[in-house]
């Protein structure tokens, strides 16, 4: 080995000895700055982590060996604000969707709603109840069932019409299935065989329904004398499946008006009672026919 080499070995070895012996022989300033490297590390790692540590503030393990938080349980991935889920998003979706509904649902006209719901009142109470009461009386439940069943078998074009229109084509054929099996081995609908020997079950659809199916809000309420709560799209569904029902086509006029108020009275006939628990349960009846009829169209239309 070369004198150069031995001295720089020597020169090197002579250095490191004397930065040794300066640091021993200042330890606070040492000390100093390793805390200060720790509380530096320390304030890094919880602005970074958002949880306060368990363990040493240098991330060590402690003398039972638990590790900081921040590695050992790591959060949960939390949306930034300003952001949902997607279950959150649909239900947000719902919601706003049944507010916009809520408002083009308005009672502009109420003062001509509340004279005709009086006037219905007044015709339930003292003209079709006490008929269907007699009627009850003379025609057993039978028989009103089947007649019930025979005039919801010549509306059959309503519901098969509106189902396609909707897209329902599973509900169109089974109203087909029902019309060919009722009208045949049911006599004429007097009977409801599809329902009962084979589960088919009557789609209740109309154009209404199918008009909301398709982004037409109710507008406005109205309550229409002998007819009752209804919408301006309910109307408009009311007139267009008019053109629908066969009953409408029996001429004379007097003739068919004649049928449908005995369909009326058949219905009537079975279900006393309903109107009345509603209207006597009630702080406010009008208000609370119109919730429960705004509620119930709009539970079909989600259908």
């Amino acid at each position: 080995m070369t004198g150069k080499k031995l001295f720089g070995i020597f020169l090197i070895a002579g250095l490191l000895l004397a930065g040794s012996a300066m640091a021993e022989g200042n330890p606070v300033q040492g000390a100093k700055s390793r805390d200060s490297g720790q509380v530096s590390g320390s304030n890094e790692m919880t602005i970074q982590s958002e949880v306060p540590l368990s363990g040493p503030a240098d991330g060590s393990a402690s003398e039972k060996g638990a590790i900081p938080k921040a590695e050992a349980r790591p959060e949960a991935v939390v949306p930034p604000k300003g952001e949902s889920t997607p279950e959150e998003a649909k239900a947000d979706a719902a919601e706003a969707e049944e507010a916009v509904e809520e408002t083009t649902i308005a009672d502009p006209i109420e003062p001509w709603n509340r004279a005709m719901f009086q006037f219905n009142d007044k015709l339930y109470f003292w003209a079709l109840k006490p008929v269907a009461r007699g009627y009850n009386a003379v025609v057993p439940e039978p028989a009103r069932i089947s007649v019930r069943s025979f005039f919801r078998n010549v509306a059959m074009p309503v519901r098969f019409v509106n189902s396609l229109f909707q897209g329902k084509f599973k509900a169109a054929s089974t109203e087909l299935a029902r019309f060919g099996i009722n009208t045949t081995i049911g006599l004429v609908g007097f009977f409801d065989v599809a329902k009962n020997r084979f589960d088919l079950d009557a789609q209740n659809e109309d154009l209404g329904q199918t008009l909301g199916h398709y982004g037409m809000g109710g507008m406005m309420y109205i309550v229409w004398p002998f007819i009752g709560p209804s919408t301006v799209r309910d109307t408009i569904g009311f007139a267009g499946d008019s053109f629908l029902n066969p009953v409408n086509y029996i001429d004379p006029f007097e003739a068919a008006f004649g049928v449908q108020a005995y369909d009326q009275i058949n219905k009537t006939s079975l279900e006393l009672g309903t109107y009345e628990d509603m209207v006597e349960s009630a702080l406010e009846p009008y208000i609370a026919v119109r919730d429960a009829y705004i509620q119930y169209r709009k539970g079909l239309i989600k259908k």
